[in-house]
Formats: structure tokens, sequence, C-alpha cells
């Protein structure tokens, strides 16, 4: 039997202040609502935010919880959300201006040479700032 052929769909972040967590992503960090559904008698919402098609790329898929206040525990096993830039400098003095807390500032890798920068969004959850990999 041969493997199927496998494309990651999506990850999934829950998230405490819905509008606060789309406005980041989508005003600050330019990614599109995609669709939005609401499940009344289970009580949260789903999110899905990406860069392009739904079916054609990898998306970010926001759960709110409506009875949650308080902030998600990240737990010992979650690292980091990466997204692609050009010019990871440049990003993070935008990032800093749009009011963004950053976790580490843009420097070279430790151990390599591509550009790095760490921020966090509303919720806490880390996000690495990488340019591309010259292949």
């Amino acid at each position: 039997m041969s493997i199927p052929s496998f494309r990651l769909d999506h990850t999934m972040i829950r998230v405490t202040d819905l509008d606060k967590s789309l406005d980041f992503y989508t005003r600050i960090m330019g990614m599109t609502l995609l669709r939005k559904n609401d499940y009344p008698s289970g009580r949260f919402t789903n999110v899905f935010i990406g860069f392009g098609p739904e079916n054609d790329t990898t998306t970010l898929e926001l759960t709110h919880n409506w009875d949650t206040t308080e902030p998600y525990e990240k737990g010992t096993a979650y690292g980091h959300l990466a997204f692609n830039v050009k010019n990871v400098l440049s990003a993070m003095q935008y990032l800093e201006q749009e009011g963004v807390a950053i976790r580490s500032p843009a420097k070279q890798m430790n151990h390599g040479t591509r550009m790095l920068g760490f921020i966090y969004d509303p919720d806490g959850y880390i996000i690495e700032l990488n340019e591309p990999i010259n292949l």
C-alpha cells in the first residue's frame, strides 16, 4: 500500500478574546478571515484565517470558548508558530510600533545564519518571525 498524499491543513489555538486576536492576526499580521462558525450548543466559535484559500494553504484556527475568561496554560510541549517575512528587522520595528509584545528582538540565529525574532500574540502564544531559507 502506498502512502496517501498528506498536506498540513491547519493549526488550532484557543483564544480568550476573539476580537483582539482577529485584529492581531488580520490587521497587524496581514492574514485574511476565511470563515467563522458559531456553535451555540457547544458555546464556542471557530474562526479560520490564512494567507490564501483554505483548501490550498495551511490555515490557523482560532477557537474561542465563550465561557473561558482566564488565560490558557501553554504547557511545556508548545513551542511557537512561525511566520516567514522578507526582513525580520523591519517587521519587528513595525510590530513594536503596533504595540505587539516583543519576546526577543531580531538577531542572527544561534548556530546559524538566518535572522529570527520572537513576539507574543494577544494570548501570550510565542510567534517566531524568520527570513526565508535560501535553498
